[in-house]
């Protein structure tokens, strides 16, 4: 998988388009969630987009303290359904990770982790805090890496 980092107004058409289709292939189909991806935050974020034979297969969004939650933060985390089982998920977070200590260096990382993940994200060194809430019906927790 290619990695690439970039801004919104980097991003091309075709590229935001593949990502807000697999988001929406995810969060919503497989995922039975109606909510509205499209949010008007993609344009301060930072897209981590992998891109596998010219598809984009997995992707999160990075933003800086203050723009989405007080510390900096990485949300829309996905993988390809088809492409989960090469590591992919992993491949794109420590990615992101590497975007955020190249970015804002030295800034503790907050994420709305879904619950049935805490141990994906636990692997990668975050740790939970504050109870289970339900976040557009799905149970997640609030997770810090310090």
């Amino acid at each position: 998988m290619q990695v690439s980092v970039k801004t919104f107004d980097e991003l091309s058409t075709d590229e935001l388009y593949q990502i807000l289709r697999l988001r929406s292939e995810v969060f919503v189909v497989e995922q039975d969630c109606v909510y509205q991806d499209v949010d008007n935050k993609d344009q301060k974020a930072l897209h981590i987009i992998g891109i596998k034979d010219g598809d984009v297969v997995a992707y999160t969004r990075i933003f800086k303290s203050g723009d989405y939650f007080k510390n900096t933060s990485i949300g829309r985390v996905v993988v390809n359904k088809d492409q989960r089982k090469y590591g992919l998920g992993k491949e794109i977070m420590q990615a992101s990770l590497a975007a955020i200590d190249q970015r804002f260096p030295n800034q503790p990382i907050e994420i709305s982790a879904q619950c049935y993940l805490l141990k994906f994200y636990t692997d990668l060194g975050f740790n939970a805090f504050g109870e289970e809430y339900l976040e557009d019906g799905i149970p997640h927790r609030r997770m810090l890496k310090e």
